[in-house]
């Protein structure tokens, strides 16, 4: 589609909303609501912002410094930790949950006896909270009194304890989120996979399409809106991740979460790094969610 008729279209689209009375006072009684949720959510975002370009603390409204913050940001090694376990954290758990998450949608979307009751059941882990997850896990990490701990010992796989090392508190981390959020991926797959006709299958059998073929020219295509807010959601939400990491690795796991959570803190009184930090937070998920839109978006069907 070309510029022209892109913006064409566009105007044709604002004359026929905005041309229809019912319409117009449908946005009107909604513009109060809007005018709400924007102060309320833009508010804080834009004073965080200018804080970070201060040298503010928690009694005084600081002078401007400009990118100060920024730079000693970058600069300091915590954050650099933070920001390199964040970034290992979000991809490698998102990748295994949607792996693990489209094998359980694709295993309980066909009919069998007792499907309620498995659906039911792959929900538990998720239906726990965070926190407590976490700390259950690391009872289950505790050196000399940890299940885990103890096989991973006997079998060999570690020499010592999972909770010093902060490697390993990683990949522990990332295990457990697989674990508490892989329903959550399955879930919105299988919301995905029940929508697409069956009548599909039929006809792609009767010309004589494959299992390989019926999955990767019909169910990927098909599922592709699904996987879109799937994977979104669950990239967005473990990138800021801090829940996790606070709770299990007893403030030796850092995150870019938690890094902003002691920057900020009263007892720092480091508002300006802490709010830079929240900034680069809120500006790298925008980002992130403009990169899924843009590769996984679907087209309109007037666009196509």
């Amino acid at each position: 589609m070309t510029s022209a008729s892109r913006e064409k279209k566009e105007r044709s689209w604002f004359k026929e909303e905005f041309g229809n009375p019912e319409r117009r006072t449908a946005y009107y009684m909604v513009l109060p609501s809007l005018l709400i949720i924007v102060v309320i959510a833009f508010f804080p975002i834009l004073y965080g912002v200018v804080l970070s370009f201060t040298d503010s603390t928690v009694t005084a409204f600081g002078s401007f410094v400009g990118l100060e913050n920024y730079v000693e940001m970058f600069q300091d090694p915590d954050f650099l930790v933070g920001f390199s376990n964040t970034v290992i954290f979000t991809v490698v758990s998102v990748t295994l949950e949607f792996i693990f998450g489209l094998g359980i949608a694709l295993a309980v979307n066909r009919a069998f006896r007792g499907r309620g009751l498995v659906r039911a059941a792959i929900l538990v882990p998720w239906a726990f909270p965070t926190v407590i997850s976490a700390v259950m896990w690391r009872l289950m990490f505790q050196p000399g009194i940890g299940i885990f701990q103890y096989v991973a010992e006997s079998i060999g796989i570690i020499s010592g304890p999972v909770l010093s090392d902060p490697t390993l508190l990683l990949i522990a981390a990332i295990l457990i989120d697989v674990w508490k959020t892989t329903p959550f991926m399955a879930l919105l797959l299988l919301a995905g996979l029940q929508v697409i006709p069956g009548e599909v299958y039929e006809a792609a059998r009767v010309d004589g399409a494959n299992v390989y073929q019926r999955f990767f020219r019909i169910t990927l295509p098909l599922l592709k809106g699904a996987i879109l807010v799937a994977v979104l959601f669950r990239t967005l939400d473990a990138y800021r991740v801090y829940d996790l990491f606070y709770a299990f690795g007893a403030k030796e796991l850092q995150s870019l979460s938690t890094f902003v959570y002691e920057g900020v803190r009263i007892s720092q009184l480091q508002f300006g790094p802490g709010n830079a930090a929240a900034v680069f937070i809120f500006v790298t998920s925008f980002l992130i969610a403009l990169f899924f839109i843009k590769a996984l978006g679907m087209r309109t069907s007037t666009e196509e």
